[in-house]
């Protein structure tokens, strides 16, 4: 008989209310997806490098010139050089480049540091590798860190820190005084960082998205890892990255090469072309969905949803005491049930669940998507 690796874990969340939404005939605001294409600039060059011969395998790092524009990306908007060459790889989506950098620095024994509620991925790459997962809840509505529990948390094990900023499921961003605070509490360690910022280019109301890769200390010891699929509307397109010092990078293409040792050539080549041609479109990302969050912060006005406006991510939250006080889960279940829209219980984010009653809604959709999930959500 097998013995289970990963003992607890289910059926993610995602999977779960996407195909509870499926079978209710449910509109689906749990998982993070759009239901509109990319742009079409950018499906003309993938049809292009099919037809013109980029159909085999592309370097373990990924295409050079999708590597290069990548570098050109991070120098424009945080002034950081970073070598193509030794400090970019080109992975098959984020969450497998989440795993390759937990493997590269967690043995067993080895204790990590997330923030919940945190993304499901990452404790079990952690558990996988056998090291033990530290969590520091965060509170709504603010889920500000509380710095002084992260240094009383950190041991001589501690060996990395996971960040995660726009955060999921949240929609907070980190200010400048968790950088600061962050520096103080990893002086004089052994200590690395993982920086997710898949939603980097997703910040609203003329906030700043705070990359790692904006501070050289910082950047020296932290893998920073990002997700195509995210900025171009495309997530069933599975195309990520990581930055990473050249010491750092070497361990994750080690790993890397025997997980998936390429990513889906064309493209790469179709990326590096948009990101050359039409850099505006990272630029103005947030500027695209800021109007999906405030009409949907509108039209849920006159609802019984506590709804503090996201700062970032394509995700809102929704504190529904007001409405009941059954579990997440359970209002989750019941409200695409009976409501026909879905949402994600914030609870299975937490190691130890508060006491809260929120759910998270995805606003990347289209006007009348929300209009009309806006409309079944005010019966309530």
């Amino acid at each position: 008989m097998l013995r289970n690796k990963l003992p607890g874990k289910g059926t993610t969340i995602f999977t779960v209310m996407s195909k509870m939404a499926q079978d209710e005939g449910a509109i689906n605001l749990s998982q993070g997806l759009p239901d509109f294409d990319g742009p079409q600039a950018l499906r003309e060059r993938v049809a292009h490098h099919m037809a013109h011969g980029h159909n085999q395998y592309a370097p373990l790092a990924g295409v050079m010139g999708l590597r290069q524009q990548i570098a050109a990306k991070v120098l424009d908007l945080y002034g950081c050089h970073i070598d193509p060459d030794s400090e970019v790889t080109v992975t098959p989506g984020a969450t497998e480049a989440i795993f390759c950098a937990i493997t590269a620095v967690v043995h067993p024994g080895d204790e990590v540091i997330v923030f919940d509620p945190a993304y499901d991925t990452y404790e079990p790459s952690v558990t996988l590798n056998g090291g033990r997962t530290r969590h520091i809840a965060l509170h709504y509505p603010d889920f500000a860190i509380d710095w002084q529990q992260v240094k009383d948390s950190i041991t001589d094990r501690t060996r990395l820190i996971i960040l995660n900023t726009p955060h999921n499921p949240t929609g907070t961003l980190w200010g400048e005084q968790d950088i600061q605070q962050l520096r103080e509490v990893i002086a004089g360690r052994d200590i690395h960082l993982l920086s997710d910022e898949v939603y980097e280019h997703i910040c609203f109301d003329d906030r700043p998205h705070l990359s790692l890769l904006r501070y050289p200390d910082l950047a020296a010891r932290t893998f920073v890892i990002s997700s195509f699929g995210k900025t171009y509307h495309a997530t069933g397109w599975r195309v990520g990255y990581c930055i990473a010092p050249h010491p750092l990078m070497e361990e994750f293409l080690r790993i890397h090469q025997f997980i998936n040792f390429s990513t889906n050539t064309p493209l790469q080549y179709a990326i590096a072309d948009f990101l050359r041609d039409c850099p505006q479109h990272h630029r103005e990302l947030g500027a695209f969905y800021q109007p999906k969050r405030d009409l949907f912060l509108e039209l849920l006005k006159k609802s019984k949803f506590g709804m503090p406006p996201s700062r970032g991510t394509y995700f809102q939250l929704a504190d529904y005491s007001a409405v009941s006080t059954e579990p997440d889960t359970e209002f989750a279940a019941r409200l695409t049930r009976e409501y026909k829209v879905a949402a994600i219980p914030i609870s299975v984010f937490y190691l130890d669940p508060p006491q809260q009653q929120i759910v998270r809604f995805c606003f990347a959709k289209h006007d009348d998507t929300l209009r009309e999930a806006a409309e079944r959500l005010l019966r309530l």
